[in-house]
């Protein structure tokens, strides 16, 4: 009941503009000497651990600062010839992808023509396995590469900015394919494609990518597409882009790119973490 009115709540409150407000504060500058408090503060309340950031905690010079931080070297060691998570997060769904169709949560489903906005690529992971990584406001943001490969396009496809939590998952129809998104598609090394998808959310400033000056939550609200020739050549564990916020990864790999082994839902993975096995190769 409490997450049908907050819902109900949110269906009538400015999300693009409360999001980008959001933004806006989390970019202010904080007075040096207030900043060890106000970074401790915030991970007391939400659970983070700013002994894990890669500088000390006055060198950051605001909150958006602090939430999109890097890690200390060596924090988060990379498991070797695997698909690896490309965040810190809670296993939020996991499954695999049969007539078009992706578990959302406990009764609701959605397609996954519709979370990629192009038919024609979604029949590639027909067959193949997916999960839903949910990054809380405690995680680190960033957003890592799960498998090596070569990314050949991405797409920013505007639309809501619902919460992606457990009461949004549980009653927002087709929540990730409605909700603001950012499509990539990597092309496997050893063959086959991932689709990885950083999903926006309330109160998400921006996702922003490393590579490109696509974002979510644009002023511009119409699909941006973006093909990449050449391709760009990444590395598993190499940087992708980050969340100003806590957000969702949906990752859908096709059957000749690897398997993304069973995950059980609420568990906790760590970026680097082994969540897969590549294809094996021939000879």
């Amino acid at each position: 009941m409490v997450g049908r009115l907050l819902i109900l709540l949110l269906s009538v409150l400015p999300k693009h503009a409360l999001s980008r407000a959001a933004g806006w504060l989390a970019s202010r500058s904080v007075p040096v000497a207030w900043r060890g408090t106000v970074y401790r503060g915030y991970s007391r309340v939400f659970g983070a651990k700013p002994e894990e950031a890669e500088l000390p905690l006055a060198q950051y010079p605001s909150l958006n600062a602090f939430f999109t931080r890097a890690l200390r070297p060596g924090l988060r060691p990379l498991a070797p010839q695997a698909i690896v998570s490309p965040v810190d997060a809670a296993v939020g769904a996991y499954g695999v992808v049969h007539a078009d169709t992706l578990v959302q949560a406990k009764g609701r489903t959605y397609s996954v023509a519709a979370l990629l906005g192009d038919a024609e690529l979604a029949r590639a992971f027909e067959g193949g396995t997916y999960t839903t990584l949910y990054l809380s406001p405690k995680d680190y943001h960033r957003i890592h590469v799960p498998l090596p490969g070569r990314i050949t396009a991405a797409t920013y496809i505007p639309g809501a900015l619902w919460p992606v939590n457990a009461a949004a998952v549980a009653h927002v129809a087709d929540l990730f394919a409605v909700n603001e998104r950012i499509v990539l598609t990597l092309e496997g090394t050893h063959g086959g494609r991932m689709a990885i998808v950083p999903v926006g959310a309330t109160m998400v400033g921006m996702t922003r990518l490393v590579f490109d000056d696509l974002h979510t939550n644009a002023k511009r609200r119409d699909v941006q597409r973006r093909r990449y020739d050449p391709p760009i050549a990444v590395e598993a564990g190499g940087p992708l882009g980050h969340f100003e916020f806590g957000s969702t990864v949906v990752l859908v790999c096709s059957p000749d790119a690897g398997t993304i082994e069973p995950l059980t839902l609420g568990d906790t993975v760590r970026m680097g973490q082994r969540i897969g096995a590549l294809p094996v190769r021939a000879g």
